[in-house]
This record gives structure tokens, C-alpha cells and sequence, in this order.
């Protein structure tokens, strides 16, 4: 299998030493990898011509439209960044066009999750201290009845919900209403060795619920935490055309690289047919109409046309939130969030600009890209793709782009293993997360917080989790030099 990184290569062999628990050292021959020369052309520019020209330097780096998107794009952006950015209310309300929220819910509204259209991170501090809001669990139960697992066969479902709580843990709910629980997090130290004789400190996630309202969970369920991603390069990553990322899949490890990539298979509510996942932790979610459709739904209790219940995640198990006032407006459609404010948000989501690499001709950067693509980080962090069409935004079309993931499924080894499947992702594998923007975390969203759950609290921290096909990466990363290291993350941190 040939993944192609750019134009111009050195072909390096190296060999990588690699500490082990007693504090020893191995010597693992690693296979020769293709390593790009200097800077590449189009480079600089991670999102083709659609990159953002505006400033990468304040919080709202991650908050400006694709360039090239017209004066009409440009006013259909701001008023889906408003419908983004909107507060809704519970039913009934005076003001109809916002109200629906709930009966139970993770946020008053997408910006909630996305501040600044950023990363969310795990709380601080444990209830009642902090409440979570961009960070909950999905909760599913292993298929009980044939219809069950009719349905997961024909993927019309990625998981089966927790009979009394649903798809996920809404710890918030309107007036009159109790929130279903609070997420308990609890984190042990795991001390990491590296070659140099430094010492890293990783924090390990234990997660619970605690203070129930609605009885207990089933006795099976499987927990899985989620922060929200940043919404950066959405619509450029939607316009790959699919069979460039399936023709990096490789499950059965055909090249012996020990990297065996898998595509998620999932339901698509908005065409009605199994698509290929892009997008989501596990690839669950298949277009950006979907996600939006199902986050609505899911996170804020809006009905929608694809998801039209307008009790949101509430179950049989919870006859007072199914009977609750709802926002449902004919006006609407009949929805809380219709179709065209529906359509305003994903054109917003679409549209969020990538911003420009920061110092990626400087020597350091250049050096931490060499080492990068030599430990074998880009054999799943592909660096580049060019989009296909996209009809009516020609600005997100035939674009040369560098999301620096392969937007496969992968298995990350026991160590971030959630033991909870979702479509056709097993409890061990994830989706390779694009790296495009990371270095300006801490400017939009004020954390270093990385990864599924936030556990990384920083880039080496997050490398240092990888394990199963990413263990021989993780292990050359750990065997070079503090200097190496460095530089590695310098390059990470430029993208």
C-alpha cells in the first residue's frame, strides 16, 4: 500500500531504541520509511486556497470562513455562526424560534460544546464543583434481542442505548425535570521512562456515574467519554473523495507495516443508505448534515427532520420528560430546529476555515517533521489529500489539503481502549484524529487538553498513549533525544 506524503522524499532507514519497564533498552529495527525534503509546495497552506487570511494569533483563529466563499457565502456563514452561537429555552416560551430545549441536555447551544469553535475539555474538578459541559459519555448495552442485532448487522444503528438513559448522559434538564446523572472522574499516575532517563507522569482516567435520578444503569452498560472536537476544515475533509481514504485501508495488513487501517460502514439519516463515517471519535457520523442532525438532538434535545423526536434522548423508562411541553412549531415544519436553520448550521460547519501553518520553514520544524514522518507517524497521520467537488462551493473544491490524519479506523492498543463499540469500531479502535490547528489550542480554547477524553495535557503526553499499531511509533518517539522530542512537537505544534 503506497501513502503518498508530497513530492519530493529522502528514503531513510533507522533503527529505534526502546526503554523498556526495568529500565533497559532494546534495539527494534524499523522498516524504511519515505521522509519529504524540506518544505513542501502547498504546505504552509493546510487548507488549500480556502485557508483562512485572517489572524491565528486570538481566539477566534478558529471562528473565520473559508476564503473564496463569495459575499452570499459570506452572509449564509454569519447567520448559521448565529444559530451556532444561539441559547435556546425550554417550551413554552415567548419567544418560539428558540424555544425546545431539552427535557434533558449537555448544553444550551452548539457554541456551549465548540467555544470558539475549539476543543472541549474535561472538567477540573468532579461535580458538584464542576459541572461538565464540552465532555459527556456515550452509553450503549451489548444487542439483547434479535432485532437488536438485526439492526446493528444492517448498520441502521452504530449501538444499542441504555434502556432507562439512553444514547448518552444528559447531567442537565429544564425546570421541573432532574438531569440524569454526573460524570465521576478519578485519575491514576502512570510514570513513563523515556530514553534520556526522563521521567513523564501520564494520568489514567477511571470513569463513573454518580447521583442517578432515574434508577439504575443496565448491568452491562459500557461507558464511553467524548470531548468535542474542534470544528476546523469540516466541509475540505467531507470533500475527499471517498475512495482515496478507502484506498488507504488495509485491515488485513496486506504490506505487513503492522498498521492495519478499517473504515467505518454507518447509517446515513439525511441519504438514507450505509455511507462511509468521517467523522466523530469513531467515525460514526457519515456527513456533516448528520452530525449536526444528531448533535441537536443528542446534546441540546432539538427535533429536527432527521432526528424528529422532540423529547430528545428520553426514554420509556422517563414517562415526565416524554411528556413535556416541546417546541414543535408548524411554522417550523413541525420541528424545533427546521430544515433551513438545520441547513444554515451545517454551511456554518462546513465552513470553518483551517488556519495557516505557523514557522513551518523554521529548522526546528523542519527537523520534528523528518523525525515525524522517520517514527512512523504519518503511516496513519497522512499528511495530504486533494478534495474532490463540492457542488455550489467551488472554493472547497480541488483542494490540495494537509489534515495530517487518514480518517481511518485504527486499534489504539489497551491503554485507550473504551471497551464500547460503535458501528463497525471495535472497544480498541479510533478514529485517526486530523492534526490541522492543534498548536493553537491553547490560544482558542485556553487547554492543552488532547485526545477522546482530555487525558493527554499535552502533545507528548498524547503521543506516549498510543499502543497497539501506533505502539512501534509511540516507541521510536520515546527513544530519541529530549532535543528530538522536541523538535517533533515543535512540528506538531506548527500545524
Amino acid at each position: 500500500m503506497f501513502r503518498p506524503f508530497g513530492q519530493t522524499f529522502w528514503m531513510i532507514a533507522f533503527a529505534a531504541v526502546v526503554p523498556l519497564a526495568a529500565g533497559t533498552v532494546s534495539l527494534i529495527a524499523a522498516p524504511t520509511v519515505e521522509v519529504p525534503a524540506g518544505l513542501e509546495p502547498g504546505e504552509e497552506m493546510p487548507g488549500g486556497t480556502a485557508t483562512s487570511r485572517e489572524s491565528v494569533t486570538d481566539r477566534d483563529a478558529f471562528s473565520h470562513f473559508s476564503h473564496g466563499i463569495g459575499f452570499e457565502g459570506e452572509a449564509r456563514f454569519k447567520v448559521g455562526n448565529a444559530i451556532f452561537r444561539k441559547l435556546w429555552v425550554a417550551a413554552p416560551s415567548s419567544t418560539q424560534a428558540s424555544d425546545g430545549l431539552g427535557p434533558l441536555y449537555n448544553a444550551r447551544g452548539c457554541q456551549n460544546c465548540h467555544l470558539k469553535d475549539g476543543r472541549g475539555r474535561p472538567p477540573l474538578a468532579n461535580w458538584p464543583d464542576e459541572t461538565a459541559v464540552s465532555m459527556f459519555l456515550r452509553l450503549s448495552i451489548p444487542p439483547e434481542t434479535e432485532e437488536q442485532e438485526r439492526l446493528l448487522a444492517e448498520r441502521r444503528v452504530n449501538s444499542i442505548p441504555d434502556p432507562v438513559y439512553g444514547d448518552q448522559l444528559q447531567n442537565i434538564a429544564i425546570q421541573g425535570h432532574d438531569g440524569e446523572g454526573q460524570m465521576h472522574i478519578t485519575y491514576m499516575d502512570v510514570p513513563v521512562t523515556l530514553a534520556g532517563g526522563e521521567v513523564v507522569t501520564l494520568r489514567k482516567p477511571t470513569y463513573s456515574i454518580v447521583d442517578l435520578k432515574y434508577g439504575a444503569l443496565h448491568p452491562k452498560v459500557m461507558l464511553s467519554p467524548r470531548i468535542a472536537p474542534p470544528m476546523i476544515g469540516l466541509g475540505l475533509v467531507e470533500a475527499i473523495p471517498e475512495a482515496d481514504i478507502r484506498a488507504n485501508a488495509d485491515p488485513d495488513d496486506v504490506d505487513k507495516d503492522g498498521i492495519s487501517g478499517r473504515v467505518n460502514e454507518v447509517w446515513s439519516l439525511s441519504q438514507r443508505k450505509v455511507m462511509l463515517g468521517r467523522f466523530g471519535w469513531k467515525a460514526g457520523e457519515p456527513t456533516i448534515l448528520d452530525q449536526s442532525a444528531t448533535a441537536a438532538a443528542g446534546d441540546i434535545g432539538l427535533s429536527n427532520p432527521l432526528v424528529p423526536k422532540p423529547s430528545g434522548d428520553c426514554t420509556a423508562a422517563q414517562p415526565a420528560c416524554l411528556a413535556a411541553p416541546n417546541g414543535n412549531s408548524e411554522r417550523a415544519g413541525g420541528f424545533e430546529l427546521p430544515r433551513e436553520l438545520l441547513d444554515l448550521v451545517t454551511f456554518y460547519a462546513q465552513n470553518l476555515a483551517v488556519p495557516a501553518r505557523r514557522g513551518a520553514g523554521d529548522d526546528v520544524v523542519l527537523k520534528g517533521k523528518a523525525l515525524f514522518h522517520k517514527a512512523g507517524c504519518a503511516a496513519c497521520h497522512t499528511p495530504s489529500f486533494t478534495t474532490g467537488t463540492v457542488e455550489g462551493q467551488p472554493h472547497l473544491s480541488k483542494q490540495l489539503i494537509w489534515p495530517y490524519s487518514n480518517f481511518l479506523l485504527h486499534d489504539m492498543g489497551e491503554g485507550l481502549a473504551d471497551a464500547r463499540p460503535e458501528g463497525d469500531a471495535d472497544g480498541r479502535e479510533w478514529r485517526t484524529a486530523p492534526l490541522w490547528g492543534i498548536g493553537l489550542t491553547k490560544v482558542v480554547s485556553d487547554h492543552t487538553f488532547l485526545l477522546h477524553d482530555g487525558r493527554a495535557r499535552n502533545v507528548e503526553e498524547a503521543i506516549l498513549w498510543h499502543g497497539g499499531e501506533a505502539q512501534a511509533a509511540r516507541d521510536a518517539y520515546a527513544a530519541l533525544s529530549a532535543e528530538e522530542r522536541a523538535a517533533l512537537v515543535a512540528f506538531v505544534n506548527s500545524l
